[in-house]
């Protein structure tokens, strides 16, 4: 019975990280959609209106810099961009669906997934730290952390059964 109670919370826990994964897919989705959108348009123009809109400074470095890179974005690398974008959601929707359907291939693809970017989440936090680059690094330790946990309980479970 207690096995039981353990395998419905960890599907909880499983599918709680499938639905973050689909919402994250989603965010890219949106972001690749944003960025077809700015074919033939002129980017130069719309990084102005943004600095503009947002109170920066337009003399400032960053804006300056915002504003210089827009200018050497063209049609080609936004479509490059968006394709990359879809291949990386449709990476995330796959995973969630795996997770959801609590298959093991997903676990162990969110756990190298999430891996990855481990060492670059913690080289961002140390090279500037902030709240936002510590929370992401918190729950992406936590997601893969749990996964781990899951494979090991349930390749443990497994064994004992055998």
């Amino acid at each position: 019975m207690k096995s039981e109670k353990s395998l419905d919370s960890q599907k909880i826990g499983i599918r709680m990280i499938a639905a973050f994964e689909a919402f994250k897919g989603v965010l890219v989705v949106i972001v690749g959609i944003g960025l077809l959108a700015l074919v033939h348009r002129d980017l130069q123009a719309i990084a102005e209106q943004l600095v503009e809109h947002l109170h920066f400074n337009p003399a400032g470095h960053y804006s300056q810099v915002f504003i210089e890179a827009a200018t050497h974005v063209d049609d080609a690398k936004l479509r490059l961009f968006a394709a990359f974008a879809f291949l990386y959601a449709t990476l995330r929707f796959i995973e969630a669906y795996g997770l959801w359907k609590l298959r093991t291939w997903a676990e162990w693809l969110a756990i190298i997934s999430g891996s990855i970017y481990l060492p670059i989440e913690i080289y961002e936090l140390f090279k500037k730290a902030t709240l936002i680059r510590g929370s992401i690094l918190l729950v992406n330790i936590i997601i893969v952390a749990y996964l781990i946990y899951v494979r090991w309980t349930n390749s443990h479970r497994v064994h004992e059964e055998a």
